[in-house]
Parts: structure tokens; C-alpha cells; sequence
């Protein structure tokens, strides 16, 4: 893969654009796939890199959630998924990928990614992160909202897959 600054003049074809969706995914929304589903007609691949946010506690495991992002991600040919246990960075510097794609849903999204992409910018100058506003009808989709509603019994139906839906009902029969 070609570093994008000082390649503008190189055709779109030899390039051959990848990008990297990072996240914990826990679990897996409808808002997340449809970030993954307008990525993958922009980048010629996608590489959906499952990750452990120390700020949160996941209640899936890594190979639960990695399950439910295969099965979510199974219909597109050029997305595939790899499990990540340090840093951004670190994965970043160590792949050939150099383009990190981001949902914003709300301002507060904005703050926090534009945080993050300072700091990841100063610690990996030639990541870019490019930004997917979320469509209308997940703009307050979480899942952490989404956990929340199926700990109380709630219908998740338009915001999550049937198979999260069932694996978020097991985790709560316990």
C-alpha cells in the first residue's frame, strides 16, 4: 500500500484503498453494520479490527463478539476481521493499512474521536482517520443502550441482528 501524502497523482486502481474499522463491538449494532456496508463501497477493503476498550467492561468475550461480527459482515467480499489487543497505533504501524474509519453519531462522538485522532496522529504521523456520519435511524444507537434494553426484556429488533438479540438474551437468562 502506497502512503496517500505525495501519491495524489497515483490512479485510484494501483492504490488500491484499505482502511481500518476499529471497535469493541460489544455487541455488535445495526449502526455498526451499516458503517461497514458504506465503507466497504468506498475502500476497496475493509478490515473490521475488533479491540478491548480498557475504559469499558465487556460483557461479551473477544471470540463471542468476534462470532457476531463474522456473522454480520458475512455477505461483503472485501471485508474481513482481525482481532487487536494493543494499541491503534501499534496495528497500524505494523500493517500496511493507513486509514482509520470512524462513526460520529453526535457532538459527543466528535470530542472524543477528535481526541483520539490528535493523540494516535502524534504517535503515527501518517494515519488518517476518516469520519462516517451515521444514517439518521441509528444516530442514538448504542450498545450500550442496546445492552441496556435487552437486560430489561426490550425488543431490539431495529437496532441489532436476530443472532446478537439471542446472544444478549442467554447473557441475561444468567
Amino acid at each position: 500500500m502506497y502512503s496517500l501524502r505525495g501519491q495524489e497523482n497515483i490512479p485510484r486502481e494501483v492504490l488500491r484503498l484499505k482502511a481500518i474499522y476499529p471497535g469493541s463491538f460489544d455487541p455488535i449494532t445495526y449502526g455498526h453494520i451499516d458503517i461497514f456496508e458504506r465503507a466497504s463501497k468506498i475502500f476497496d477493503h475493509v478490515t473490521i479490527l475488533l479491540m478491548n476498550n480498557p475504559r469499558k467492561r465487556p460483557l461479551f468475550s473477544i471470540d463471542e463478539r468476534l462470532e457476531m461480527i463474522k456473522e454480520s459482515t458475512k455477505e461483503f467480499k472485501n471485508v474481513d476481521v482481525k482481532v487487536h489487543t494493543g494499541l491503534l497505533v501499534q496495528y497500524v504501524k505494523s500493517s500496511s493499512i493507513k486509514i482509520v474509519i470512524r462513526g460520529l453519531r453526535a457532538l459527543e462522538d466528535f470530542e472524543y474521536e477528535f481526541e483520539m485522532a490528535l493523540t494516535n496522529r502524534q504517535m503515527c504521523p501518517e494515519l488518517e482517520v476518516v469520519y462516517l456520519m451515521t444514517d439518521l435511524k441509528y444516530l442514538f444507537v448504542s450498545s450500550s443502550m442496546v445492552k441496556e434494553i435487552a437486560q430489561f426484556g426490550g425488543e431490539l429488533s431495529k437496532w441489532a441482528p436476530p443472532f446478537v438479540e439471542k446472544e444478549l438474551q442467554r447473557k441475561f437468562r444468567r
